[in-house]
């Protein structure tokens, strides 16, 4: 049985070429990228700054501690302030009567001289007392550094979840054509005496032979990709300058077991159905494809396009601000995608006889593309995934951000947007008959009934009428003139809802509860619909966007005084919420560049199988007549008709997605503004022909000389 399955190996090698090159490369990445991960689980340990010489800190609060209920259970939950609370006056004076204290940068925190027992017994619960590398957390920004890794996680993570999925689908296609290629031999080995069983375990031994080479062939190209991959995120701006790999073990663990199991995996499909090939299979000539869609596949598929189905409805239906985050519009289409690309078989042969090709050739290429299903489909396979990939991931990402872009400028009747992080006022300086509101970012935390605190990014008024004569939000209930100091504007998010109930909340300060009264209440849109309250219910918030109507051109003059960026409403909203950000495109780019690899890989190696089979048949066509010209016409046709096949289920893949995305924003209240991404799906589906063209008309042209 070995000397049988290293013979087959050697003799076949150009066949077991595209799978061993797309394993090779699926397990490279999964090393790179889960080197990747693990450095972004761990931010640098940097040393304190702000109070390097000072052995202890005390800090104020920067945390708001409630109880909530767990069960029977009562437990206490923390939500980190904005900023932390400044140090009681009162303590700063009891610190300096005893010890040295030194003050930096603001009232939040001070360095204190002295034993850090004595200094804790004498601090209370009155504020923090930090000692060691702790003192990091009185620097600014402490959690900078983490922050800025956690994009750069959803991004490694996704690409590995994509990397997966796609070497999966392409090594099963590429070990089941191979066999569909391969009846006849098998028809011969059994004629020879060969037991089914004998036939899957040679098919096993040489997918595990493959997968153990192909996996460390791999991890050798995962460790040098890995530092030029942290090099490339680094240059883009996708991670800090400080970012690097470093050097774990788990990942080569894991890429190594999971190439096998993949090369296993996709190869036991393949050997059952291999097992069942008769003697007579020898002798067969018909080339029509019969049982295209064996029934695992077909329940699989079917499995997989239903969950993917039901899952989009159930989300657009119960949360659908879960369809505008890019985990789920990243993850749910592959379900869609896995079950379209396993169901495709059924879907050539219908399709194929629906064209009208004019001529000799184009009749060829239909009644060809028609009868051998798998070969079509093998090709039509792998370019559904990368168009289907082109276009959610694409349009998705393009479509919720031009929404949030329309919906910020249609909830503004404003002509100039002043935007900054810390505004001056205006207000005495704009000229006559200029409405002018000013506004601050803050937080506002409110119980979720009695199991859960929420932080709710919200809205400082400093002018509740000017507000509500420039604002143009999307109120289902109330009326935006009634907010004052008492009240709120809440969104539909919230659990208490009704106008004239009350809220009970915790300023961003910590301070807190105060309870407002709902005056009014908006459609939860993208997400960035309230809530809002007014400067009273908001201490120490900086004014970042100053709206403004009226006055002409002396009103964005006077704008100018603010010392932020002055901008008129529209070129606001466009600077606001752009297409798509350098780092978020090459973000995408990279995921869309890891399936085109791949495709690229699978066409080239099913139709350089495919088309070095069929010297017979091209011979047939010339004793028939047909010229050197016509049979690559033929060829090549054959191959961009599958790719085209591709093309239209990914786009319909495409359309599904987006369309239920439509969907979800129409019911969130929000403006619906889809985007297709034709250039990149183009782009994408022009490729994949070019290279089916190239993978098909070469062995033609060879076979036909």
């Amino acid at each position: 049985m070995l000397t049988v399955v290293l013979s087959g190996l050697r003799t076949r090698w150009s066949s077991f070429l595209g799978g061993f090159l797309a394993l090779a490369l699926g397990v490279g990445l999964l090393v790179t990228m889960g080197l990747g991960l693990s450095a972004t689980f761990h931010a640098p340990e940097r040393s304190p700054q702000r109070f390097a010489s000072s052995p202890v800190v005390v800090q104020g609060q920067d945390r708001l501690t409630l109880d909530v209920r767990r069960g029977p259970d009562t437990v206490s939950v923390a939500q980190r302030l904005d900023r932390p609370q400044p140090v009681d006056k009162e303590l700063v004076r009891e610190l300096r009567a005893r010890w040295t204290v030194s003050t930096s940068g603001g009232p939040d925190a001070v360095g204190v001289d002295a034993p850090a027992a004595e200094v804790r017994a004498l601090v209370g619960d009155r504020a923090q007392v930090l000692t060691g590398d702790e003192r990091r957390n009185a620097d600014p920004d402490p959690e900078r550094d983490a922050q800025a890794l956690v994009g750069l996680n959803a991004l490694l993570g996704t690409t590995g979840g994509v990397t997966a999925f796609v070497s999966v689908f392409v090594v099963a296609s590429t070990f089941a054509f191979a066999v569909a290629l391969r009846r006849r031999e098998f028809g011969l080995l059994r004629t020879a005496g060969a037991t089914p069983g004998q036939v899957r375990r040679m098919l096993l031994a040489e997918a595990t032979a493959l997968g153990v080479v192909a996996s460390a062939a791999g991890c050798a190209l995962g460790a040098a990709g890995a530092p030029l991959l942290a090099r490339a995120l680094v240059d883009g701006g996708l991670a800090p300058e400080w970012f690097a790999v470093g050097d774990a073990v788990w990942p080569f663990h894991l890429a190594f077991w999971t190439g096998l199991t993949v090369a296993l995996a996709g190869a036991v499909a393949a050997s059952r159905r291999a097992g069942k090939v008769g003697p007579t299979a020898a002798l067969r000539e018909a080339d029509v494809d019969t049982d295209v869609l064996p029934l695992g596949r077909a329940l699989l598929g079917t499995g997989l396009l239903l969950t993917g189905l039901g899952l989009l409805v159930w989300t657009c239906v119960t949360e659908p601000s879960e369809l505008l985050k890019r985990k789920t519009y990243t993850t749910l289409p592959m379900l869609l995608t896995g079950g379209v690309a396993l169901l495709s078989p059924l879907l050539v042969r219908p399709v194929a006889r629906l064209l009208r090709l004019r001529g000799a050739v184009g009749t060829l290429v239909r009644e060809n593309s028609a009868a051998s299903v798998r070969r079509t489909a093998a090709v039509a396979a792998p370019v559904l995934v990368t168009v289907a990939l082109a276009g959610t991931l694409f349009g998705s990402a393009a479509s919720v951000t031009r929404t949030r872009g329309v919906e910020a400028r249609e909830q503004t009747a404003a002509q100039y947007v002043v935007s900054g992080p810390e505004l001056r006022p205006v207000a005495g300086v704009v000229p006559d008959g200029a409405v002018v509101s000013s506004t601050a970012s803050t937080s506002l935390f409110v119980r979720d009934g009695a199991e859960a605190v929420v932080k709710y990014g919200a809205r400082a008024v400093a002018d509740p009428a000017a507000f509500a004569e420039l604002a143009r939000l999307p109120v289902v209930a109330g009326d935006l003139r009634d907010l004052d100091d008492r009240s709120i504007v809440v969104n539909e998010e919230f659990e208490r809802r009704r106008i004239g109930e009350t809220v009970e909340v915790w300023r961003a300060d910590g301070s807190g509860p105060v309870r407002l009264r709902v005056v009014a209440v908006l459609a939860l849109g993208t997400g960035d619909n309230g809530p809002y309250v007014t400067r009273a219910n908001a201490p120490g918030a900086a004014l970042d966007r100053i709206e403004a109507r009226g006055g002409g051109a002396a009103t964005a003059r006077a704008l100018e005084a603010s010392g932020g960026t002055v901008r008129t409403a529209d070129a606001w909203a466009s600077a606001g919420h752009p297409a798509s950000s350098p780092q978020t495109r090459l973000g995408m780019i990279l995921v869309l560049g890891i399936a085109l690899v791949y495709t690229v890989i699978g066409l080239a190696n099913t139709l350089l199988m495919a088309t070095s089979v069929r010297g017979g048949e091209l011979a047939s066509l010339r004793l028939a007549g047909a010229t050197r010209a016509q049979i690559l016409r033929v060829v090549t046709g054959e191959a961009l008709l599958a790719t085209a096949i591709g093309t239209l289920l990914g786009l319909a893949v495409t359309a599904a997605v987006l369309g239920t995305l439509g969907a979800g924003l129409a019911s969130l209240s929000a403006p619906v503004a889809l985007v297709l991404p034709w250039g990149t799906a183009g782009a994408a589906a022009a490729v994949c022909a070019a290279v089916a063209v190239a993978a098909s008309a070469l062995p033609a042209w060879r076979l036909t000389r």
